[in-house]
C-alpha cells in the first residue's frame, strides 16, 4: 500500500489505461491489431489536441468552455469563405485571425475585467456560437469545397504509415511541451497558474500572460478545428452544443492536471487521452449505446474532479479568483 501511495495520479491512470487493454485484449478479438490501435489513437487526437489547449489553460488556474464553439465556427466560416471564392490561404488567415480575437477578448475580460474564467468563456462560447450562425453562416453543416479539398491531407492522409491526424497530435504535444519549459512565458504562465499574488509581486506580468494563455487555447483549437474538417470534408457546428467540451476537461483533469493551477504538464493531457481512447474504443466495440457511454464518462469526470479536490486543496486565492 505504501508503494501504491507514492505513486502519482499519472502513473495510476497510465496504469489503468494498460489494464484496460489487457481487458479488452482478452474479451474483445483484435483489439490490440495494429491497425485497431492506430484507429484507436487517430481517433482520439482532436480530443487530444483540444486537451492541450484546455491543459494550458487549467495550468495558468483557468478554464475554456468556449473552446470547442468557436473552434466549430471559426473553421465553419473557413470554410464558407472558401465557397464563396476566397482563396484558401486567405480563409485561413481570416479564420485564424477571428479565433485569435476572440482568444484575446476572452484573456482580457478575465484578467483586466476580472471575470471568473468559467462564467467569461461560457458566455463567450454561447454569444460566439449565435454570432456565427446568425451573421457568418445559415446552415448547421458547411462542407468542404473543391478549392480547400488540400485541407483533406490533414485529416485523411498519413506519412509513413502513420495517420496524418496522429502526426498533428504529437506536433501539438512537442510545441506545447516546448512552450512550458523552454520559454520565458511558459515559466511565467506556471508561476501565475501555482500563485497569482506572488508571481506579480516578483515582477510577473500576470494579466498579459492570462491573456496569451487563452490566446494560445483559440489558436491550438483552430489547429485542432482543421483535423476536424479534414478528416470529415465539412464542420458541423452543432458539436458546440454537445458534451465535447466536458470530455475534454476529463481528459485533463484524469490525466492529473490539477485544477487549482500551477501544476501538470503535456504529459498528462497524453495520458488522459490514452485512457479515455481505450474506453471509448473497448465501449464501442461492445456497443454500448451513446447515451450509457455519456453516463460513465460522467462518473469517471465526477470522480477525477473529487481525486483533484483531495490531491491539490482549494485555497483562498483560488475561491477568490473564482475559478471552477
Amino acid at each position: 500500500m505504501q508503494g501504491l501511495g507514492r505513486l502519482s495520479q499519472e502513473q495510476i491512470v497510465f496504469g489503468l489505461a494498460l489494464l484496460l487493454c489487457a481487458g479488452f485484449a482478452v474479451m474483445l478479438p483484435g483489439f490490440l491489431t495494429t491497425n485497431n490501435l492506430l484507429n484507436l489513437v487517430r481517433s482520439v487526437s482532436i480530443l487530444g489536441i483540444l486537451g492541450v489547449a484546455m491543459g494550458l489553460v487549467v495550468i495558468g488556474r483557468g478554464i475554456d468552455l468556449s473552446l470547442v464553439a468557436l473552434m466549430a465556427i471559426s473553421v465553419a466560416w473557413t470554410l464558407q469563405l472558401v465557397a464563396n471564392g476566397m482563396s484558401l490561404p486567405q480563409a485561413v488567415a481570416l479564420g485564424l485571425a477571428f479565433s485569435l480575437a476572440v482568444g484575446m477578448i476572452n484573456g482580457i475580460l478575465i484578467a483586466y475585467v476580472e471575470i471568473p474564467a468559467i462564467f467569461a468563456t461560457l458566455a463567450m462560447g454561447i454569444a460566439i456560437y449565435g454570432f456565427g450562425r446568425y451573421f457568418l453562416f445559415t446552415l448547421d453543416v458547411i462542407y468542404m469545397p473543391e478549392s480547400a479539398q488540400a485541407l483533406q491531407w490533414i485529416g485523411q492522409g498519413s506519412l509513413l504509415g502513420i495517420p496524418a491526424p496522429i502526426l498533428a497530435f504529437i506536433a501539438v504535444c512537442a510545441a506545447a511541451t516546448l512552450f512550458l519549459r523552454w520559454t520565458t512565458y511558459g515559466r511565467y504562465l506556471r508561476a501565475v497558474g501555482d500563485n497569482l499574488p506572488a508571481a506579480r509581486i516578483t515582477g510577473i506580468p500576470a494579466r498579459p500572460i492570462i491573456v496569451l494563455q487563452y490566446m494560445i487555447s483559440s489558436l491550438i483549437g483552430f489547429a485542432a478545428g482543421l483535423v476536424t474538417a479534414g478528416s470529415i470534408a465539412s464542420m458541423n457546428t452543432r458539436v458546440a452544443n454537445s458534451t465535447m467540451v466536458y470530455d475534454i476537461i476529463l481528459v485533463v483533469v484524469l490525466g492529473g492536471i490539477g485544477l487549482s493551477g500551477g501544476r501538470g504538464n503535456v504529459r498528462n493531457v497524453v495520458v488522459g487521452t490514452l485512457l479515455i481512447g481505450v474506453l471509448l474504443n473497448g465501449m464501442t466495440i461492445m456497443n454500448i449505446e451513446y447515451t450509457l457511454q455519456n453516463v460513465i464518462k460522467g462518473v469517471i469526470l465526477l470522480t477525477a474532479i473529487v481525486i483533484d479536490t483531495i490531491l491539490n486543496p482549494r485555497d483562498e486565492q483560488t475561491a477568490q479568483q473564482g475559478d471552477i
